[in-house]
């Protein structure tokens, strides 16, 4: 299939789409976008991969999201499972929130821990990671813990520990700690509304950026505090492109572009 649109990370398994799931997969198929339906536990990664089975235009991610970290333990062999069907393209989403979960020593801790396990798996596999990363309010904590323990994964497995950074909220000199680290950072619809992250979107080399929903959270401007789908992903191209000062159509075939090469879609 061709694509003119990855969404690099929404979660159309979830039962925000227990009515209209197959209208809204079918649209993305009729709109030419690609989709990569991200788990965030062992049963929601089984039906993202179900999904991407029965689906060409979807693709599966599976792991366990740094805020269910304490209800459920990354099971290496369970999710190695899950990973060995050919429609599951990376590992995630995992990582650090310090937002929604205070972070102690304990907690940031068994965090680092089950990331690392995820980056281990990623590598043994040799697919990209998708991480989430939510610092405390007004800070960018998660991102300086997130870049250290992406540095120690590297220096135990090497390249292979590479990835995108979801929903990036980070400034300008952790976006560029990233790059230098092989990662890219995708962005949201946030971004039609909200202009914190324009100075990262303008300065970003064009084949370090990725467009995502995280559907069904983050619409549009026009439709917000309306349930999102992965359809939005046309308006987040628009605005990078805008932000950017670039060719639409151009921005648009770069992102795609960067999208099939890191997931090997």
């Amino acid at each position: 299939m061709e694509y003119r649109y990855i969404d690099v990370h929404c979660h159309v398994q979830f039962d925000d789409y227990a009515h209209d799931q197959e209208d809204v997969i079918a649209r993305m198929k009729e709109n030419g976008i690609g989709g990569i339906v991200v788990g965030v536990d062992r049963a929601s990664s089984e039906r993202a991969v179900a999904l991407a089975e029965a689906h060409e235009h979807l693709f599966a991610a599976v792991g366990v999201h740094p805020n269910l970290v304490g209800h459920e333990p990354f099971d290496a062999d369970a999710f190695r499972a899950l990973a060995a069907h050919p429609k599951t393209v990376a590992i995630g989403e995992c990582g650090f929130d310090f937002y929604r979960t205070e972070p102690t020593d304990e907690a940031v801790a068994a965090e680092r821990a089950a990331f690392l396990a995820h980056a281990a798996l990623a590598a043994e596999l040799d697919k990209p990671l998708i991480i989430h990363a939510r610092p405390t309010k007004g800070t960018v904590d998660a991102y300086a813990t997130l870049i250290d323990a992406i540095k120690e994964a590297q220096a135990a497995h090497g390249s292979a520990v590479r990835g995108d950074v979801h929903f990036f909220v980070g400034g300008v000199h952790e976006a560029e700690a990233l790059f230098a680290l092989g990662f890219t950072v995708s962005f949201t619809a946030v971004i039609t509304f909200a202009r914190d992250y324009d100075a990262v979107i303008r300065t970003a080399p064009l084949d370090r950026i990725l467009s995502e929903t995280d559907a069904p959270y983050l619409s549009p401007a026009q439709r917000r505090r309306e349930r999102n789908d992965p359809l939005a992903v046309e308006e987040v191209v628009r605005q990078i492109a805008e932000i950017r000062g670039e060719d639409l159509e151009a921005v648009r075939a770069a992102l795609c572009a960067n999208a099939r090469r890191l997931f090997d879609i």
